[in-house]
């Protein structure tokens, strides 16, 4: 295996049949010790989180795969913490898209003047930029067509399956009697017909989930939600 690219919370590694296979690691994003799965650094390391949220990562992407939504996942090793996965481009260097509804976040420190903490939203759509030096700066639809990243038309799929699969982790939390207040997801092109599908993970570490009020920190949840 090759190592290919190594991020903040898992490495890319390179298969030789052309697919990739992700190493989870046990690092999450946060600021101070403080997990935040809006941050762009790495907060602290919590044993056992990179195989945690691999278990919530297949458990989810075989849901979505039932349910016929396209990703890149093709299966995962849950003892060495590694998912193999197809091929797939990114998007310009990398968009993160997030779902949300509730008012939290980075969402209630830029409209803190209007929003209220905790206020309903209806699985409202943003798309950043990953771009660590400029802390993953928000962008519109306008902005990525004008700048080669997305197209229009491409927007819009991106913005229905977002918003569908947000559905699906929501109403599967719920089962659980846990709220999904918001989440982060990544896309790719894949295949010679560019099809737009789900890649990286469906973890604690990039959602916020509550219960009875209480957020649910990402091993928790594991454990909480299989």
């Amino acid at each position: 295996m090759k190592l290919t690219y190594a991020g903040k919370t898992k490495d890319v590694y390179a298969l030789e049949d052309g697919n990739y296979l992700l190493k989870f690691k046990d690092d999450v994003t946060g600021v101070d010790g403080v997990f935040d799965p809006g941050a762009n650094t790495v907060g602290l390391t919590i044993e056992g989180a990179g195989r945690a949220g691999l278990r919530l990562t297949k458990y989810f992407f075989e849901v979505l795969k039932a349910k016929g939504i396209p990703t890149h996942y093709i299966d995962a090793d849950i003892e060495q913490a590694t998912m193999t996965v197809k091929p797939a481009e990114v998007f310009g260097k990398g968009l993160e898209v997030i779902c949300r509804y509730r008012a939290v976040g980075s969402f209630l420190r830029r409209y803190g003047l209007y929003a209220q903490e905790g206020q309903p939203l209806d699985a409202f759509v943003e798309v950043t930029l990953k771009d660590d030096d400029r802390e993953d700066p928000p962008i519109n639809q306008d902005a990525l067509d004008m700048l080669g990243i997305l197209s229009k038309d491409e927007y819009i799929v991106l913005k229905d399956l977002t918003q569908q699969i947000g559905n699906i982790v929501k109403e599967e939390l719920a089962k659980k009697g846990i709220e999904l207040y918001d989440i982060k997801f990544e896309f790719g092109r894949t295949g010679a017909d560019k099809q737009i599908v789900l890649i990286d993970e469906i973890s604690g570490g990039n959602m916020r989930a509550y219960k009875d009020g209480e957020y649910i920190e990402p091993l928790e949840l594991e454990k909480m939600f299989l």
